[in-house]
């Protein structure tokens, strides 16, 4: 976790900082960067209030779509546990040392346009990357959701699954005019029955022409020779004994098999692409998204601080194990800003379901920064 702070350049203000900096200098856990912003474009009063909600809103936004890149990657990659945080690396470097010095992108976001335009550009791009991803999951899906459905045909009991995987076409009497081969489930307790009784069960089976294909669980398949104009005497004959013919196409099972292939060969292309997609896009939208970060910090600086524009930006990392111990120096470090602030609700920001990024209200302007979303450790 990062705190993106803004204080004004007071003397007073630039001494807490001062004092901030040796406070975190003695704990090696905790660090503090000065971050650096390009002159922006301030605007009008008016402008900024309406900014102040549009980025509080496109920050949760951002922050969702970032959210589902990296769970898409997740699903998709076999072995994610470590290739998945290697592949998060914007603009070639780790999440928390692209945060740690962190610089404004002129070509993507150029500093001479108004904060709305800039703010725009963001909005669009990540509106762009949500839709496609929505796109691009749902045909990865389709497929998957496909080969699963065969999948799950193909287990269970030779009652009902797909015999693809078992039966051959060598198994099988074919192109014949006269003779055909049927397939018979045969309970495991019932062999020696079918054994004694299956050339009896019409006049023109076959003799010895039974094997058993494979045995499943408690009941086998097994293969018959008969006359194709004894067929029906000879199912009738089985149903007595509980025996149960399957029907069985070759050609189909054919099919089926294809279809397969055909299935497994389409989804790994498209997981190939999509991880390639996924990758690329969760580093243009984690780039977008802190930069929203220092928009709001921006405009809240302004609006909080006033004209003409004289504040500095800091990123602290704190120390999980002093978290509370730094907020409570911060409070009395920055208490002359807005005494009556003490980490207090900001109702301002309070918009049900929606996490805004900034739950408490400080004299000084912080916004946090999770990226643990993404790197458990």
């Amino acid at each position: 976790e990062f705190w993106l702070i803004s204080v004004p350049l007071d003397k007073v203000s630039c001494q807490s900082l001062e004092k901030l900096k040796r406070v975190t200098a003695k704990n090696e856990q905790t660090t503090s960067t000065r971050v650096h912003i390009p002159e922006l474009k301030v605007g009008t009063l008016d402008v900024l209030l309406g900014l102040s909600d549009d980025l509080s809103r496109l920050d949760s936004y951002a922050e969702g779509v970032l959210h589902h890149t990296w769970q898409g990657l997740a699903d998709v990659m076999e072995e994610f546990s470590g290739k998945l945080l290697e592949s998060m690396l914007p603009n070639a470097v780790d999440l928390a040392t692209y945060v740690t010095k962190f610089q404004w992108d002129r070509a993507k976001y150029p500093p001479v346009q108004p904060l709305k335009t800039l703010t725009d550009i963001i909005s669009k791009q990540v509106s762009q990357v949500d839709t496609e991803l929505t796109s691009r999951r749902a045909a990865y899906n389709n497929v998957k959701s496909s080969i699963q459905s065969i999948e799950r045909k193909t287990d269970g009991s030779l009652q009902t699954r797909v015999l693809i995987d078992i039966v051959k076409k060598e198994d099988l009497v074919l192109n014949s005019g006269y003779l055909t081969t049927l397939l018979v489930v045969v309970h495991r307790s019932a062999y020696a029955l079918w054994e004694r009784s299956y050339e009896s069960m019409s006049k023109f089976v076959v003799p010895r022409s039974s094997w058993r294909l494979a045995e499943v669980a408690d009941a086998g398949i097994f293969t018959v020779t008969l006359f194709k104009n004894s067929v029906p005497e000879f199912k009738a004959n089985a149903k007595k004994h509980k025996f149960t013919v399957r029907e069985y196409n070759p050609d189909e099972a054919e099919k089926q098999k294809q279809e397969m292939s055909r299935l497994a060969v389409d989804r790994k292309e498209l997981c190939r692409t999509f991880v390639c997609w996924l990758k690329v896009n969760f580093n243009e939208i984690f780039v977008a998204w802190i930069h929203i970060k220092v928009l709001r910090t921006f405009v809240e600086s302004v609006l909080r601080y006033g004209l003409p524009v004289s504040f500095q930006f800091v990123l602290l990392r704190p120390n999980k194990k002093n978290v509370k111990q730094l907020r409570k120096q911060m409070n009395c470090l920055f208490k002359h800003l807005d005494p009556a602030a003490n980490g207090k609700a900001d109702v301002g920001f309070d918009i049900p379901d929606v996490s805004t990024g900034q739950q408490e209200y400080y004299s000084y302007i912080c916004y946090p920064i999770q990226i643990k979303m993404v790197d458990p450790s």
